[in-house]
């Protein structure tokens, strides 16, 4: 009797989805200035959706504001320019660093922590 092995393929072949496609980065960024209390996290969350970015934003205790964005570049500065344009939002600075990519993430979402 003959036993056939089943090969399970590796994750990125089972769903296709799941791996990272070219050009995806991951950054943290904190923004400082009039940043809270203003609408950042809605139109950031609204602007990273609209170009089809992920991730997260929140707002610190000591009032400044940090996003996690994946994308490519320019989904990313898309975002940026979008929170510059806001009516009320004053960004002094930001500070970015770079972080591996989190391929199991599909969407973008607010949190609401300190």
């Amino acid at each position: 009797m003959m036993r056939f092995l089943r090969r399970t393929p590796p994750p990125e072949a089972a769903d296709p989805a799941a791996a990272p496609r070219e050009g995806l980065i991951r950054k943290r960024l904190t923004f400082y200035g009039w940043v809270q209390g203003v609408g950042f996290r809605w139109r950031a969350r609204e602007a990273a959706r609209a170009v089809g970015a992920t991730g997260w934003v929140r707002n610190e205790s000591d009032g400044s504001v940090t996003m996690e964005i994946q994308g490519d570049e320019a989904q990313i500065d898309a975002v940026i320019r979008a929170l510059e344009r806001g009516s009320y939002i004053r960004i002094e600075r930001f500070e970015a660093r770079s972080l591996p990519v989190d391929p199991k993430e599909r969407s973008f979402r607010s949190e609401y922590e300190f």
